[in-house]
């Protein structure tokens, strides 16, 4: 059984890179998802253990440009309990 805990961070488009790569640095993350002001879905990945580098620049790139078309947004992190 796994177990999980759920976080929200609101932030603005201009911090949103920022911010997800510190998540990514945090490495007990499982899911980031992005949502709007309004509570879209606008972006949802899925990290794994052991995967960095080369593999997250597409991710970051496609971050970099929802945060250049977004005002307030809210960060939803997954995050495993070792």
């Amino acid at each position: 059984m796994e177990n999980k805990t759920f976080e929200s961070i609101s932030t603005h488009g201009e911090n949103l890179l920022n911010k997800v790569k510190e998540l990514i640095a945090e490495g007990n993350i499982r899911k980031i998802s992005i949502h709007d002001k309004d509570g879209k879905e606008l972006m949802s990945f899925p990290l794994t253990y052991g995967v960095v580098g080369v593999v997250f620049a597409p991710v970051l790139a496609a971050v970099g440009a929802v945060a250049a078309l977004v005002g307030d947004c809210t960060i939803s992190v997954e995050r495993e309990i070792v």
